[in-house]
């Protein structure tokens, strides 16, 4: 009911009637207090806190002519006026007492929407109200009370535009993702005859391209997208990069029906380029609206994993809006009359700058281009710790082995057993230790790859041939957690900032003595990533160890800092014998890659219980460049992990 009573009930009903107001403003947050029982300004706080509320039934109404206007019905205008912003009422206050002349008052009031992604839109407007014959102030409804451009029928529209999509910029800072050519591949209906026959042939098409498209072309639901079509539609069936379609040009061009349109879409150099570390840029998936509806619309694009995903709303910017009037068209529908009201530009996301090499990522990614195994190849500049590469083979695309991998490194952790052993002064590189087939401790033995033997020769032949059984013999050296500080001297466990998820490894320490002897070779409990294998090679090769670093901008808060000085007699002695294992030891295929010498270890790791079932591994640098090859199941490194950092220094430009 309005805000009046009989004038014979007035000293008995004001105070029920005050409460009731009290009590709907309460939620109203930042409404002034009434100046006066019975002034305008009652009415005007009335009015605002029904506004938000959808009740306005005590508050009186009367339009321009003095007609009473019934409450539901202002409560409907409003409703309809707000339009698209109607399911977000605004904040509103009343701005100071309102100004009384006769029997009429004008009170200001501040209007604050809150529109999407936390953009304001606040303006001042007058309530005009009268004084009616009952004593009560009457707010005065016009349209032009919710925003002064509209009028009755009018809604307020709201048009978001999206800032421009900042990219991933390479250690250059040039943009890793930029416009390439692209091949539209699709099929005109009207021109096909034999549609199995058609499918067949594309899919063996689509199956032939190198590097192999994952997830695979799917072709089963084209028989009925072509039958449902247009006869002379486009029906798109793949958009393919331009070196892909090249590849298979020759046997899909002049099949019947096959359509083709070159344009060009922002890529990375190639498909696999760093694929799993940069992430991609889709549309708004239907997980992305449920989680974020206040962040994303249908047709946002939305990074998803690696660096897109992680750093979305930096990259992505922030949304512009602009408040429109729109009115009914002459079929009913909402059509913009061409008057805007509010304007928020939007603004363009900020880039990331990487510390990545295109050049050595594309020599890392063609080495891995023919490993059927899934696989990842991790290069770090020795100077200054920058990421250079971060390949991943075979695989999901969002699986990042280079960093997140938490497996055995095999032999590859003797370059740490070695640098502990000649830390503590247990051996040096001529000190003979035997190399036996076997070796056994607290019944378990150990045996070396192919159940070699070498004898009693010098502990850095033992080193290049990668005997293990020499290792288990010298762990008892390397106490209960010497390997550990080893491993931590080289970065290994520590708490690294690199701006994304990374497994820095874990040390086996303080184990059984057999535990310890498999520690020795890289068995046990000991796990490592690509990453924390390059990180600690980088390690040995530069002296100390310093934090791999990814992201330059922004750059991470909490960088780990460097370490202390590794023993020079111990860590010149490492150099050697990892030179050694390619001049004279088991990477020896490496021997006459151009370019300044290369230094490495293999490493063959097993992973269960059969003694068969192992992963291969290469860890090594050449000048600046320093790397880990990791294949999974690969079997021996030589066969397959060694092969692949042949392919990549042979690619690095020189």
């Amino acid at each position: 009911m309005p805000l009046s009573y009989p004038r014979h009930t007035r000293r008995t009903r004001p105070n029920r009637l005050l409460v009731a107001v009290a009590a709907s403003l309460i939620g109203v947050g930042a409404l002034t207090a009434c100046s006066g029982e019975d002034g305008p300004e009652r009415s005007v706080d009335a009015f605002l806190s029904g506004w938000r509320s959808g009740d306005l039934q005590a508050v009186g109404f009367v339009d321009a002519t003095g007609a009473k206007v019934p409450a539901d019905e202002v409560v409907k205008e409003i409703k309809e006026l707000s339009g698209e912003l109607a399911a977000t009422p605004p904040t509103l206050r009343r701005q100071g007492d309102a100004k009384i002349t006769a029997d009429t008052a004008t009170a200001g009031i501040r209007i604050e929407w809150t529109l999407q992604g936390d953009t304001r839109w606040a303006y001042d407007r007058q309530v005009r109200l009268a004084h009616g014959d009952d004593g009560q102030w009457q707010v005065i409804w016009e349209p032009q009370l919710v925003q002064e451009q509209l009028t009755k029928g009018d809604r307020l529209g709201l048009r978001r535009d999206t800032g421009a999509r900042a990219g991933v910029l390479d250690a250059a800072g040039r943009p890793i993702v930029a416009p390439r050519p692209i091949v539209r591949v699709g099929v005109q209906p009207n021109q096909v005859s034999d549609v199995p026959g058609l499918v067949k042939k594309l899919d063996s098409a689509f199956r032939a391209i190198r590097p192999v498209i994952v997830p695979a072309v799917d072709l089963a639901d084209l028989p009925k997208r072509l039958s449902e079509a247009d006869p002379g539609a486009f029906v798109e069936v793949v958009t393919l990069r331009d070196e892909a379609y090249r590849q298979i040009k020759s046997r899909i061009y002049d099949l019947p029906g096959t359509k083709f349109q070159s344009d060009k879409a922002d890529l990375a150099p190639t498909r696999e380029f760093a694929r799993a570390l940069l992430g991609s840029v889709d549309p708004a998936q239907a997980d992305d609206l449920a989680a974020h509806p206040e962040k994303y619309l249908a047709g946002d694009l939305v990074g998803h994993g690696g660096l897109q995903g992680r750093y979305d709303d930096r990259l992505r910017g922030h949304p512009g809006f602009t408040v429109i009037i729109k009115r009914p068209g002459e079929d009913g529908t909402l059509v913009p009359t061409g008057k805007e009201v509010f304007h928020h530009e939007p603004q363009p996301g900020q880039p990331l700058k990487t510390t990545l090499d295109v050049a050595v990522q594309n020599a890392a990614d063609g080495a891995l281009r023919a490993q059927p195994q899934r696989s990842a190849l991790m290069a770090v500049r020795i100077s200054d710790g920058a990421v250079l590469a971060a390949a991943n083979g075979p695989g999901p695309a969002g699986e990042n082995l280079a960093f997140d991998a938490q497996v055995p490194p095999g032999s590859t952790f003797k370059m740490v057993s070695a640098l502990g052993l000649l830390d503590r002064g247990a051996v040096t590189p001529e000190t003979t230790v035997k190399c036996d087939k076997t070796f056994t401790v607290d019944g378990r033995s150990f045996k070396n790859s192919d159940n070699f033997a070498l004898g009693a020769v010098p502990f850095r032949t033992d080193f290049a041939k990668s005997c293990n059984t020499a290792f288990a013999a010298l762990a008892p050296k390397l106490g209960g957690d010497g390997l550990a500080v080893a491993g931590r001297s080289l970065g290994l466990e520590g708490q690294w900032d690199l701006g994304v998820d990374a497994f820095t490894g874990k040390v086996s320490a303080n184990g059984s003595p057999a535990e310890q002897a498999a520690a020795s070779f890289g068995q046990g409990t000991t796990l490592v990533s690509p990453l924390a294998l390059a990180a600690a090679t980088a390690a040995v090769a530069r002296g100390h160890f310093a934090q791999p670093k990814l992201l330059l901008d922004p750059a991470p808060a909490k960088a780990a800092p460097p370490g202390q000085p590794l023993k020079p007699e111990s860590v010149q002695a490492v150099r050697a014998m990892m030179r050694e294992v390619v001049t004279v030891g088991t990477a020896s295929a490496l021997k006459d890659v151009p370019g300044q010498p290369v230094y490495g270890k293999t490493g063959t790791a097993e992973y269960d219980n059969n003694p068969a079932h192992t992963h291969a591994w290469f860890v090594g640098w050449q000048g600046d460049v320093a790397f880990a090859v990791f294949v999974e199941k690969g079997g021996a490194s030589t066969a397959s992990a060694v092969p692949i950092a042949e392919r990549f220094l042979r690619a690095l430009p020189r």
